[in-house]
């Protein structure tokens, strides 16, 4: 539909015009890939603030490298990773998914899925961030942002809200990365649970009043 490609790029540009380029994924170390893939599985039911902890203790313990993280004692592995949350099951997600990788340098997205512990969204995130394929992630903020705006219903599924962005943007990583960054930006700044509305960029296109 014309309505939903227009107004897609709308909101894309003028996030872009207010927070600029995001460069993301955050990487702190030179294995960027693995990097960002370890910091996919760990994300999952935290914030992103324990995860940096998490990443600097794999950091500097020597083992941001899929072969470290298979090899390390899984007792170990927990105890670094603690920050992060639901440690002992992230260990064991994170040990599966380093042999998985040293074995599979381009994956297709059911082979991530059928890796326990990797839902659609950790998946879409290694596809674009640490791959460059162009899988839109949707998250919590994105679906938040978008039934706010009112281009999707607040119970609509993943796969449902994926294809919206599938079907009316073009398929590019490097779009998709910027699109995503931007809209985490916006849910921190102005779409939150209870929203801040005043100065937000893209308030005059949202059709909920609050």
């Amino acid at each position: 539909m014309q309505f939903l490609f227009n107004m897609l790029f709308k909101i894309y540009k003028r996030l872009y015009k207010a927070y600029g380029p995001q460069k993301w994924w955050p990487v702190t170390s030179k294995n960027k890939q693995f990097e960002v893939i370890i910091g996919a599985i760990l994300t999952q039911n935290t914030s992103w603030k324990n995860v940096e902890k998490a990443i600097a203790n794999l950091k500097k313990a020597g083992l941001i490298k899929a072969e470290k993280i298979k090899a390390v004692n899984v007792k170990k592995l927990a105890k670094l990773i603690k920050p992060s949350g639901y440690f002992n099951q992230k260990a064991e997600r994170l040990k599966t998914a380093a042999g998985f990788f040293l074995e599979n340098k381009t994956p297709s997205r059911q082979e991530l899925l059928d890796i326990k512990g990797i839902g659609p969204e950790t998946a879409d995130s290694i596809l674009l961030y640490a791959l460059g394929r162009p899988f839109f992630v949707i998250d919590m903020y994105t679906k938040r942002i978008m039934s706010r705006i009112g281009l999707c219903d607040n119970k609509a599924g993943y796969d449902e809200l994926q294809q919206m962005f599938h079907a009316q943007l073009p398929k590019d990583a490097e779009m998709f990365n910027e699109y995503h960054a931007l809209l985490v930006e916006l849910a921190k700044q102005h779409c939150m649970k209870k929203p801040s509305c005043n100065g937000c960029p893209v308030a005059g296109l949202c059709s909920q009043k609050i």
